[in-house]
């Protein structure tokens, strides 16, 4: 089936004074002020899209709070127990450590000592090891079954050896009588940082429209009433920008000194701009195309993909999903197909479904091995005015998945743990300035400022998005 829609119906704001943005009543003389008949005018303005603004997300998922300084900078824990990927050398029983199993370059600064007991694993065998010596990035691994690692299974065969190997360290063992260890380890931790970026908006009003009566009554999601046109102008303005403060924290990406937008020029550096939610999902967490490659989440084995992922990071066990139309109803007809007699019709007492009541074909959450996955309609993906009228299908976010939660972090400034959830934006604020979101009134109408006979209404704020965490997240393309 396909849908045709009407073209021309849009009512985008324009910078400018156009005759199209008036009624004319004097175009012909069966319509306009030049016949004798009164129209019948339906004064109040028809609100066809709804609730237009998207704003709403972040107020469900992250917090705010205060920030004194220029960048944000947090630390994230590193992992508890040792695990790396190495390359087999020689048949000396040596393996070269290369990175830890986020994929990270560790060489010679990894944590395996002499006297180690560790399990070593590649596609073809498995074999448990002793660490006899150490050597930089070099380490030489005895096998428990026959003194061998050559001799283990085959771990190292010539037709392996090019394979990554995997080396988990399980324990340690020593002779009687023999000295202690003689290095530590020290635990690791990841240090990120953001910026915030200044975001402005700006409107005007000649004082001579100000006072201008309207046929007009008009109504905005500020809560403008009334005859005033002005009034809807500046409504308007002002909740587009509202909007504007979440749709950066979701997209903003931070800029490349040399790609052209702000930035400074330090031979390459990521300078100015702000990494938002689907960046940092980007370059620190995960990311899922779904099984057909065009919609995530569309069949159990989806999701028990991505319960391995969270399975191997944080398995934190309630988790937010925010999708667009097509990947929830994906997930609806996922979850319906898992009762036996909906392939034949609808059944009525698995789902609570009566005859002489209408069906509920939705689904708002449900758990799959340890973990609640709630599901919601995420309006940003699906408006056409905002990302659901981008064209690219290809490489769509259909969704997004956040733990549901709190981290600890360590804050400088009052120098103590404190639990944050893991998203939350930063404003910049003082005992004497908020930059949350600002508005200021300058001209001459009203309390006059300036000489100039305009309202000028000015917005602005501060602000970033602070992702911890990331690990546990899940972008839906």
């Amino acid at each position: 089936m396909a849908i045709t829609s009407a073209t021309g119906i849009d009512a985008a704001p324009r910078k400018q004074t156009l005759s199209t943005n008036y009624v004319d009543f004097t175009s012909s003389a069966t319509e306009g002020w030049a016949q004798q008949y009164l129209p019948d005018l339906m004064e109040k303005e028809a609100e066809i899209y709804g609730k237009r603004t998207i704003a709403g997300f972040l107020a469900q998922v992250g917090a705010e709070e205060p920030s004194a300084a220029d960048r944000v900078i947090w630390s994230e824990q590193g992992r508890l127990h040792l695990a790396y990927t190495a390359k087999y050398k020689d048949s000396n029983n040596v393996y070269t450590i290369e990175n830890d199993i986020d994929g990270n370059t560790v060489g010679s600064d990894h944590g395996v000592r002499v006297g180690d007991m560790v399990v070593m694993s590649n596609a073809s065998a498995t074999a448990k090891g002793y660490v006899s010596a150490v050597s930089g990035a070099d380490i030489t691994v005895l096998a428990y079954a026959d003194g061998n690692m050559v001799d283990a299974d085959a771990l190292n065969s010539t037709t392996v050896a090019s394979e990554d190997t995997r080396v988990l360290v399980i324990g340690s063992e020593f002779e009687k009588g023999t000295d202690g260890r003689s290095s530590a380890n020290s635990p690791k931790f990841k240090s990120h940082s953001n910026k915030h970026i200044i975001m402005k908006d700006y409107y005007e009003v000649s004082g001579s429209d100000a006072t201008s009566i309207g046929w007009v009554e008009i109504s905005g999601e500020e809560g403008q009433n009334g005859y005033l046109w002005y009034l809807k102008a500046e409504g308007d303005t002002r909740a587009r920008f509202a909007d504007y403060l979440e749709m950066t924290m979701l997209e903003a990406e931070t800029a490349h000194a040399d790609a052209g937008a702000i930035g400074g020029t330090d031979g390459g550096a990521l300078q100015d701009g702000t990494q938002g939610l689907f960046q940092a999902i980007t370059t620190r967490g995960h990311q899922t195309t779904g099984v057909t490659g065009v919609n995530a989440a569309t069949d159990l084995a989806e999701f028990d993909a991505i319960l391995a992922v969270f399975d191997a990071n944080g398995a934190i066990e309630e988790n937010m999903m925010f999708v667009n139309r097509a990947t929830s109803l994906a997930m609806d007809d996922m979850l319906a197909s898992m009762n036996s007699y909906g392939s034949g019709g609808t059944s009525y007492g698995v789902f609570d479904n009566e005859e002489d009541m209408a069906l509920n074909l939705g689904f708002s959450g449900f758990r799959r091995g340890s973990y609640d996955f709630y599901k919601s309609d995420f309006k940003y993906l699906n408006d056409k005015g905002t990302r659901g009228g981008l064209n690219d299908t290809v490489n769509a976010i259909r969704g997004v998945v956040i733990p549901a939660g709190v981290s600890s972090v360590y804050d400088e400034q009052l120098g103590k743990n404190l639990k944050r959830p893991f998203l939350h934006v930063r404003y910049r604020q003082s005992e004497t300035e908020s930059r949350k979101m600002k508005s200021w009134v300058t001209g001459s109408v009203g309390a006059a400022t300036s000489g100039k006979d305009t309202m000028e209404v000015h917005y602005l704020t501060e602000r970033c998005l602070i992702t911890q965490g990331a690990n546990n997240f899940m972008l839906m393309n």
